[in-house]
């Protein structure tokens, strides 16, 4: 089998990997990729966001099925374009990508399905927006509504935060077009989880949840980032009495939202990713994402070795449809009881980082011990070289949750780069938990 894999971060060299694992013949070519995916096949230089070309690239090399892994290109139609070509690939079209794109859309489709989320109130004028801030009350909620790269939330604890940022948006334009609309949201308490789910617009298979840390430093100190580390599984989606909450979820928020989306002319087709608050009202929506999750997914998919992940996205992009999972035997085996993910990142990540500082790995890791790359690349001399804000993302699977917070964090220690950054802490709340009678 031969697959096109769109994109070059950590998400698309796990999904690589996962591919390879699954089936060690498939042969991989990937637009543009990075360091770490050109280990596993072919790199072509094509931008994930020049559709024509990457149909074209499809069409030229044969490929059985294309994997959409960032959300730009499928907000620029790159399913649309594959499509009407007649090329198969797993992803959402741009209309049904809004539901990330697009907070507002997200936002009224929720509320008109009436899906459980947070009340919001959607604003370009800078005055109008800080007196809804107002209404609200701190703490608040601002976000941009266009893509802003994982980092377009501000959690604002004062009034004084929540006017910054609204002007950082709206006044500043500090987004772009992404924040030329705010969405001005009511702050929920609670735990966030995130949860996946393969779907073909009706059918659903959902994954295992997972728990991603934001904020750059230990303690959940600093900025906003794209994610610094995730871990998988989440303690309290575990329990006795998970299985009725994740009832409640797929009757109340996945069942409810794709039918919002067929009914809207705009099926949703791919990898759903709901970011979940779980308040003491019951869970609610915090955001939807068209894609899989990065840094979640370097967790997960190692997670899942047993599980043909692969296969069934095939069957979505090929068939148009999911498989009878009647007649599916899955064989757990040794299954690990957890994954942790540690990203480290770049100098001056996440305002300014830097790039083509040498990257030194280590010679050795531990067995269940993953190096994802995301901003890597290769220097003229052949020398491996930060690239990006995220430089890697260091997996480790093992038998407890606190060998696999361990070895995570060691090899992490032991990738050497100039003004590396990484959090010495991810699982904090798995670990407090497991430790409380």
């Amino acid at each position: 089998m031969k697959v096109l894999i769109i994109g070059g971060g950590g998400r698309e060299h796990a999904l690589a990997w996962k591919l390879r694992r699954e089936r060690p013949d498939t042969e991989i070519v990937a637009a543009p990729g990075n360091a770490g995916i050109a280990e596993l096949g072919r790199c072509v230089s094509v931008a994930a966001t020049d559709v024509e070309a990457l149909a074209d690239l499809a069409d030229s090399e044969g490929v059985d099925w294309t994997l959409v892994g960032p959300e730009a290109p499928l907000a620029a139609g790159v399913v649309d374009r594959f499509r009407a070509r007649g090329l198969p690939v797993f992803g959402p079209t741009a209309a049904a990508a809004e539901i990330e794109t697009s907070k507002a859309f997200a936002k009224k489709l929720m509320l008109d399905a009436g899906v459980p989320t947070a009340r919001a109130e959607l604003h370009t004028d800078p005055a109008v927006a800080k007196e809804a801030a107002r209404v609200f009350g701190a703490p608040v909620v601002i976000k941009a509504s266009g893509l802003a790269a994982g980092k377009g939330v501000v959690v604002a604890m004062s009034l004084e935060e929540a006017d910054r940022a609204i002007d950082f948006m709206l006044v500043e334009g500090g987004f772009g077009q992404a924040g030329a609309e705010v969405l001005v949201e009511e702050y929920m308490e609670g735990e966030e989880v995130s949860l996946f789910f393969l779907t073909d617009g009706t059918n659903v298979i959902g994954l295992p949840a997972a728990q991603d840390h934001k904020r750059l430093a230990d303690g959940d100190r600093g900025p906003n980032t794209g994610g610094m580390g995730a871990y998988v599984p989440v303690g309290t989606m575990e329990t006795e009495a998970a299985g009725e909450l994740l009832e409640a979820i797929d009757g109340t928020i996945i069942e409810p939202t794709l039918r919002a989306m067929r009914e809207a002319g705009r099926p949703f087709t791919g990898l759903l990713y709901a970011g979940l608050m779980l308040t003491a009202d019951g869970p609610k929506v915090v955001e939807f994402n068209c894609r899989f999750g990065d840094p979640e997914t370097q967790a997960l998919l190692p997670y899942l070795d047993w599980m043909p992940i692969g296969d069934w996205m095939r069957a979505i992009a090929v068939d148009g449809a999911l498989p009878d999972l009647s007649d599916v035997e899955l064989d757990v085996g040794d299954a690990p009881a957890a994954a942790v993910t540690t990203v480290v990142a770049a100098a001056g990540y996440p305002d300014r980082p830097r790039t083509g500082d040498p990257i030194a790995l280590p010679e050795q890791v531990p067995e269940g011990v993953y190096l994802f790359h995301a901003g890597t690349a290769r220097d003229a001399s052949g020398r491996l070289v930060t690239a990006g804000g995220r430089v890697l993302a260091v997996t480790a699977v093992a038998d407890t949750f606190e060998d696999a917070q361990t070895l995570s964090r060691a090899a992490a220690g032991r990738v050497q780069f100039a003004g590396k950054q990484y959090r010495t802490d991810i699982g904090w709340r798995e670990v407090a938990r497991r430790r409380s009678p």
